[in-house]
């Protein structure tokens, strides 16, 4: 079976292709967050079980509400405080994102992990799989009302760099302190878009290439601010080289 690929079209006309993760790896990961929740779920009934010296039908009502609370503020904690991961999409390598390409907002992750529990029904995900597996982007029902679809985070290995920054000098790393920061904030899909658009450059027609490095170099900037002195007369291609070179380069 062919692996699905989500293609996102950028405003200047460039495409950029993020492959979809299927029901299978999907199902693995949710069973890994079960496990999470369950763990987290017995530590809790410990203390749930005292109320059984009240009454037994009181306990098991209190265990059935936390099972739903604690089952949706792991999924929507995780995911906003990773960037759309839990430990079983980190563990699989999968991340949740907006199905046009943007980074996931807190409400995405709210409607997405309310609607869990429809996907869930009968048992097992079956729902939730069966709409995956029809769906052109593998969108569960939740994905479908948040606009969010599930991507693979593939292997990077180091690329050579010195095709693209050789003989460069970079100024940010005279603020390893800003640098380190910078490597933190930047996702991985974030550094492999901005190498790609690098190493394609020559492909861009000139305006697209000038709009599409400055808006790369607007976005890490927001990341994290450096000082005049390490930006000044810099030309927006060449910035996201530097930021390039410091995410993939860590010793010189």
């Amino acid at each position: 079976m062919k692996t699905p690929v989500l293609q996102i079209r950028t405003p200047e006309g460039i495409v950029f292709s993020q492959a979809l993760a299927g029901p299978v790896i999907r199902f693995l990961a949710w069973l890994l967050d079960l496990f999470c929740v369950m763990v987290a779920l017995t530590v809790l009934g410990y203390a749930i079980s005292l109320l059984n010296l009240i009454s037994t039908n009181l306990a098991l009502a209190v265990y059935t509400v936390s099972y739903f609370v604690v089952s949706i503020a792991y999924g929507i904690g995780t995911e906003w405080a990773w960037r759309g991961q839990t430990v079983g999409k980190r563990l699989f390598r999968l991340r949740v994102m907006d199905a046009e390409g943007l980074r996931i907002q807190f409400s995405q992750i709210v409607i997405r992990n309310l609607l869990r529990f429809v996907d869930a029904l009968p048992m097992f995900y079956f729902v939730g799989g069966l709409a995956c597996w029809f769906s052109p982007k593998c969108q569960r029902l939740g994905d479908l009302a948040a606009n969010t679809v599930v991507i693979r985070i593939p292997r990077l290995s180091e690329p050579d760099l010195d095709q693209i920054l050789a003989g460069k000098f970079n100024s940010l790393r005279h603020f390893p302190h800003l640098v380190a920061r910078l490597r933190q904030n930047v996702a991985p899909t974030e550094a492999a878009l901005a190498l790609q658009a690098l190493l394609r450059r020559d492909e861009f027609e000139p305006l697209a290439r000038i709009e599409l490095f400055e808006r790369l170099a607007t976005h890490f900037r927001e990341k994290v601010p450096f000082p005049p002195e390490a930006t000044d007369g810099i030309a927006d291609e060449q910035y996201v080289r530097n930021v390039v070179d410091v995410i993939y380069r860590t010793e010189r």
